[in-house]
């Protein structure tokens, strides 16, 4: 994957419009920032690049590579590249973490991944997250820690190493030591044919990140672009002023449309 592609784009959910002509196009090896106040379309526009069934796009396309991607299933477009940490990790009861990491390694590779090779990638990567290593001897996400569930979900990107990676909200619930880390896991996945659509409103974290180009989102559409400089301005001042000069009001749209869950959130760089 070298580009994605977003044209235009028009989402509903619940029969209501949430992106609403929205355009945005990002290149391997940037870091894009998505802000925005609540409820205006972030993490809808993640889950609709990976092909979440509960929203529906009306009009628009998604490329990848200049091919759409929008009759792709959440799987068919894993395989493609993209991988989706999402905000609220879902709880899977009867499935160990273990097993789960070897089922989505294995969905995308042409041959079983051998054990000895696996256990060296989990523990080389447990050890840099800090992780305890029964955890992956837990149930999937059951009985985690907000902090533990968001380690979790950037072990299975290190493990993937996946071309495009949206992560929703990753640093909330983290203390400053794990936002430290989880920060230099993502960092060094840069310039490696790399590239993230990140969503969060603490500017802490995307000081630790530091994105290439930032973006705010207001009534479904990106209404202000710029560099990390766009990310200080609004972490110092808020929105305020730029609701004042695009002569804009925001209301909240907040879905409660359930997260996905299973391997289709998780790819590895397609071939």
């Amino acid at each position: 994957m070298k580009k994605i592609e977003i044209k235009d784009l028009f989402v509903s959910a619940d029969n209501d419009i949430i992106l609403n002509g929205l355009n945005l196009t990002v290149n391997i090896n940037e870091i894009h920032a998505l802000m925005g106040p609540n409820g205006n379309g972030k993490s809808t526009l993640l889950s609709t690049i990976m092909g979440h069934p509960s929203y529906t796009v009306e009009s628009g396309d998604i490329l990848i590579d200049g091919q759409s991607i929008l009759d792709k299933t959440v799987d068919e477009r894993s395989k493609m590249g993209i991988f989706f940490a999402m905000q609220s990790p879902v709880e899977i009861s009867g499935v160990l973490n273990l097993d789960f990491l070897k089922a989505i390694i294995n969905a995308h590779r042409d041959s079983p991944i051998k054990l000895p090779e696996l256990y060296q990638d989990i523990n080389r990567n447990i050890k840099n997250l800090k992780i305890d290593d029964s955890m992956i001897r837990r149930y999937l996400n059951t009985g985690f820690s907000g902090g533990e569930k968001k380690k979790n979900e950037i072990l299975q990107l290190n493990l993937l190493k996946p071309s495009l990676a949206l992560i929703d909200e990753i640093d909330s619930g983290l203390d400053v030591d794990a936002l430290n880390v989880v920060s230099t896991e993502l960092n060094k996945m840069r310039n490696k044919n790399f590239a993230a659509i990140i969503v969060s409103h603490y500017d802490r974290f995307f000081n630790l990140v530091q994105p290439t180009h930032a973006h705010v989102i207001v009534k479904g559409k990106i209404v202000k672009s710029g560099d990390y400089n766009l990310v200080k301005k609004i972490n110092e001042e808020g929105y305020e002023w730029l609701l004042q000069e695009l002569d804009l009001t925001v209301e909240n749209k907040q879905s409660g449309i359930k997260p996905l869950a299973g391997i289709g959130c998780a790819a590895q760089k397609g071939k």
